[in-house]
Parts: structure tokens; sequence; C-alpha cells
């Protein structure tokens, strides 16, 4: 059921990105902040605590729903439920169509659309030089994959449409966590302790899947220069756990690609990171049917 549920949730966010704003899901976003203010003013370990029952009770309904839809017709129901959630969970806005966007903001040079598309993108303020923004640019696709796509994929499988949906509400937490971050630095306030809480906990959910992405990146792409890299970053790491992943796939994914673009090309390297994305998704898709084929035949 999950399988067919995966294909069809898949073939209707491809075809129907343009018609789905409401998955940006701006209406959690007062349950969010709420959320993050209580979280601000407790110690660590409740701190982690309150954060995690903020992200699993919005999840309750959708557990509740799979649970009652699952033996009715045979799973249809829950087929078709399952579908509808997997749509609303990825994203929440679709990276091909933004890296498309980005494009052409740049293609018409279109500098305010840029620096507004790129810092979505990397979820920070676009660098000032245009070498370091294409690279940031190029990196956060990588990365963006994962949040958007990869993640909700890989837990959609291991816990059906409830998975799904607990990732997308933990990523949506952890950006809005970082765009109010970001209020705060620029008011001259320090780093609120929500940040570092809510990005654990989503950095939790996200490591499995982020290696898988690696591995991924390697096969449709140069797996020698891929692992190359990924070995090579892990030799001098030192950063925090959840930093960590974002830069595996940067450093996996970039080596996975291993083309040389020429200076000028301000667009090649992202539109090659993009396309390096939708390979590792076919080739996802494609282990995920056969794993699910072969073992329903054991």
């Amino acid at each position: 059921m999950k399988l067919i549920a995966l294909f069809l949730g898949l073939l209707f966010e491809r075809t129907a990105t343009r018609a789905l704003h409401l998955r940006e899901l701006r209406w959690l976003d007062p349950y969010f902040d709420a959320a993050l203010a209580r979280v601000a003013g407790l110690s660590r370990p409740v701190a982690y605590l309150v954060a995690a029952l903020a992200i699993g009770l919005p999840a309750l309904p959708i557990l509740g729903l799979a649970i009652a839809f699952s033996d009715i017709l045979n799973g249809l129901i829950y087929i078709g439920f399952a579908a509808l959630v997997l749509v609303f969970s990825l994203g929440p806005r679709d990276l091909g169509r933004e890296v498309d966007d980005y494009a052409e903001a740049v293609e018409s040079d279109d500098q305010e659309a840029v620096k507004r598309l790129t810092k979505e993108l990397i979820e920070s303020d676009a660098p000032g030089e245009e070498g370091r923004r294409v690279l940031a640019v190029e990196e956060a696709v990588l990365v963006q994959a994962n949040n958007r796509i990869f993640g909700v994929i890989f837990w959609f499988m291991v816990l059906g449409a409830t998975g799904a949906w607990l990732f997308r509400v933990t990523d949506l937490m952890r950006r809005r966590a970082v765009f109010e971050a970001g209020r705060a630095r620029e008011r001259g306030d320090p780093q609120p302790r929500y940040l570092i809480v809510v990005q654990s906990l989503y950095g939790l959910l996200a490591w499995l899947p982020a290696r898988l992405l690696a591995v991924g990146y390697a096969m449709a792409g140069s797996f020698e220069d891929a692992v190359s890299d990924w070995k090579a970053y892990y030799e001098d790491c030192s950063d925090k756990f959840f930093h960590v992943s974002d830069d595996v796939l940067a450093c996996a994914g970039r080596g996975a690609i291993r083309e040389q673009f020429s200076s000028e090309a301000a667009l090649q390297p992202i539109r090659a990171a993009m396309r390096l994305v939708n390979r590792t998704l076919l080739v996802w898709v494609t282990v995920i049917s056969v794993l699910t084929i072969v073992g329903g035949a054991a």
C-alpha cells in the first residue's frame, strides 16, 4: 500500500505543484511561535521534552486517521489518504520550481528576486560576491532535497503517512526557529535557546535519510568522487551533528556532480545539482520498488 501511495503522491506533486500553495502551511506559524516561546524559557532537558511534544502533537490526528482508514475497503481509503498526506508533506515549496524561478531571476537580472530566492534556499542572507552565492545555492539545492523530498519519503516508508507528516512538521518548526533566530540576531539579541533544541530534534530525524541520500548522490553521479569528498570531509569535521548532515550532503553531492564549469556559468552548477537530485529520486524510487516487491514475495 505504501508503494502505491508513494507513486500517487509523487505523481500528483509533480503535476500540480503550482496549485499547491497550501503546502506552505503558514497557518502553523502561530503554533510554532507559541511553542518556541515556551521552550526558550525552560532548562535544556525540559526544553527538549516540550519541543518534542510540540512536534508530535500535530501528528496525532494523522495517526488516528491512518489507523481508522487502514481496514476500510481493503486499505483503498488509506492509500488515497496516505498519498494526500504525502503531497502536503513534500515541500513546503517545490525545489525544482524554485530553482527555475531563481534561474529566471538571474537571467532577467532581477537582483531583488535573486536575493529573495537565495535567502529562501540557503535559509540565511545571500552572500554578496557572485561566486560565493552560486556555491551557496548549489549546496543548498543538495541539502534542501533532503529537507523537502527525501527525508519525507524515508519516514513515509518507515512509518507511513504519520512519519511523513511528522518529518514535515519538524522541518517547518526548524525553519521557523531559524527565521526567528535570524530576526533576533538582527536586533542584536543573543541566540535563542530554542534554536539548538529544535535543530537537534530535526537532526535526529534527518540523520539517516541524509546518509542514504548521500549514497544516492554517489549512485546517480560520480561514485568515486562522491565517496572521496565525503571521506575527506570527515577527516577534519568538528561541527555539531545536526549541521554535519548538511555538510555531508553538500560534499557528496558536489563530488557526484564533478563537472568543470566556466567562471561565467552562474546557473550551470545549480542546474547540475537539480539534475542530480532528480536522478537520485529515480534511484530511490527504483530501490524502494524492488525492496517492496522482493519483501512482498518473500
